[in-house]
Order: C-alpha cells, then sequence, then structure tokens
C-alpha cells in the first residue's frame, strides 16, 4: 500500500529522450549485475534503463550473477562477468562492489554500496579514480535513523543487537550465514530488544530467526522487509536506480568512471510489515503508520 509518491532527481541527473538510447545497427551492450543476496526488485533499474533508451533484448543485454547470500561465492561470480567481457559491472552491495573491484582495473564499475570511502573502495567522492563511481547507500545513517524508530515501535528498549557482514565492518559479527543461528542466540542471550541487520545478509534466514527469537528486526533494504522483516529505512531504490541507469548511458557514451563523482541519495522511505508487528504482539503507532512510504498488510 503506497502511502507517499515522490520524485526526485539527484545530482543533475534526470531521464533523457528515449532516442538517447543505443541508435539503430549499434551492438549489443551487455550490463553485469553482481548482487550478494538476490534481494534487490530489478524492475526501478530496467525501468530506468528503458526510460532512456535501453530496452534488454533489443539494444542491451543483462547478465545477472548473485550469490544468493553464499558470501564466498561473489568473488568467483565477479571473476567469471570480467571473463565474459561485460561493458560494465554494477555492483550492489559492498561485498559486491569490492569483489568487482578485485575482479577487474579496467572494466568500469558503478557501485551501490555502503559509505565508499569508509569501506577503501575510492578515496574521493567527486573524483573517485580508477574505473569505479556510482552511489554511496549511505547505510550507516539509515542504521541511525533505524534506532530512532526502534524507541517509537518499541517504547522502554535499551539494548539493540546489530547484525553485519564480516566483509563490510570491521567488528566481524557473521563470517558466512551458517553463522546466523549462533549470531542471533547470542543476541538474544543478551536480552536484546531489536536486531538491525545488514542488507547483505540472506534475507529468509534473517526473517525466520527474528521471528523465532522474537526480535524486532529492522533492515536497511526495503525488499527484507517485503520478505518479512518488520522494518526498514533505505535510501530510495527508484532513485538509486535512475542514477544508475543514468550512470550505465553516460559510461557507454565513452564516459569515464574516474570522472563520474558518486552521488549520495537524497530520498529514503520507511516501510512496515504489519504482518510481522502482529507476530511479534507489537502494536505500530498511528503516526509511524501516517509517515511510512509502504504498509504490508
Amino acid at each position: 500500500m503506497k502511502r507517499r509518491e515522490v520524485i526526485s532527481v539527484i545530482g543533475g541527473a534526470a531521464a533523457w529522450p528515449l532516442a538517447a538510447g543505443a541508435q539503430q545497427g549499434e551492438r549489443m551492450r551487455r550490463i553485469g549485475l553482481l548482487l550478494v543476496s538476490g534481494s534487490e526488485p530489478l524492475g526501478p533499474f530496467r525501468e530506468a534503463l528503458a526510460d532512456i533508451g535501453y530496452v534488454e533484448g533489443k539494444n542491451i543485454q543483462i547478465e545477472v550473477r548473485s550469490a544468493q547470500g553464499q558470501d564466498t561465492r561473489v568473488l568467483e561470480l565477479a571473476a567469471e562477468l570480467v571473463r565474459s567481457r561485460v561493458d560494465v559491472i554494477i555492483a550492489v552491495q559492498t561485498p559486491a562492489a569490492h569483489a568487482a573491484k578485485n575482479a577487474t582495473r579496467d572494466i568500469p564499475i558503478i557501485v551501490m554500496a555502503g559509505d565508499p570511502i569508509a569501506t577503501g573502495l575510492i578515496t574521493n567522492l567527486a573524483r573517485p579514480g580508477g574505473n569505479i563511481t556510482g552511489l554511496s547507500a549511505t547505510a550507516a545513517e539509515a542504521a541511525a535513523k533505524s534506532l530512532e524508530l526502534i524507541a517509537e515501535i518499541k517504547p522502554g528498549a535499551r539494548r539493540v543487537g546489530v547484525l553485519g557482514n564480516a566483509d563490510e565492518v570491521r567488528e566481524i559479527i557473521v563470517r558466512g550465514s551458517d553463522e546466523l543461528n549462533g549470531a542471533f542466540a547470542t543476541i538474544a542471550r543478551e536480552r536484546a530488544d531489536a536486531v538491525v541487520i545488514q542488507g547483505s545478509l540472506p534475507v529468509k534466514p534473517t526473517v525466520d530467526l527474528a521471528l523465532k527469537y522474537q526480535l524486532p528486526s529492522l533492515s536497511t533494504q526495503k525488499s527484507a522487509v517485503q520478505a518479512g522483516i518488520l522494518m526498514s529505512y533505505s535510501a530510495s531504490f527508484a532513485e538509486r536506480a535512475r542514477v544508475i541507469a543514468n550512470y550505465v548511458d553516460e559510461i557507454l557514451k565513452g564516459a569515464k568512471p574516474a570522472d563520474l563523482p558518486v552521488q549520495q541519495p537524497t530520498r529514503y522511505e520507511l516501510a512496515i510489515n504489519l504482518k510481522t508487528a502482529k507476530a511479534l504482539g507489537l502494536d505500530v503507532p498511528p503516526t509511524l503508520l501516517a509517515r511510512a512510504d509502504e504498509v504490508i498488510e
């Protein structure tokens, strides 16, 4: 159920006329899409590409590679895309971005990940250098907002567990999917009132374990709420898709990633799963529901 529909443009990027895409007679361009968990909705990205003239099967081919939550496979899949000689790689989430960076210094890489400077992907947002550009997901800021939301949905909450991927945080919490059960057990044993889950972790196991341990769960990925996580506060995927699509267009026309600034999102969305709230015995305040961009009932 959509509560608000807002269209925004960042960094001056806008939808270009349909004719701006590949012209008749040009070769099919190949876009590699590298995912950690495969949970990101691809529809908005395909729509954003179509808006500027790139239609799958007509003038572009999208090669999707997903590790399905198995972090050890990301490097292998990145190398596979490089061997297939795609024209550009889009890497979603930090582990995928690092895998792509390690796999090639030649193929342009567009990242959609956490803080790219703090995680060592680049050294400068305005001029990233090398073969990388993209969009910062600013996951740290979204996680901070999640802490505020916990207090609204569960007044009196004092202890919050943070479940992260070892490839993304210095404090190693989870190295793989097989450690999730133990991590949740530890969080519950330490009497956490809620848990914030990093978006690169596999969705279904985290949903199941959060319900098993009766922990209100928050994610930095809206798609996780659609799968059963309680709430998310995250950058608009539709907005990010438009930025990434425009960068794909610029790079296919000859622009160098080093000269394209890494942008930051301007629109954030709040999503709430009422079915999960009911399973946890939580009453979502009407004021919080009124602010939600999407409520899943």
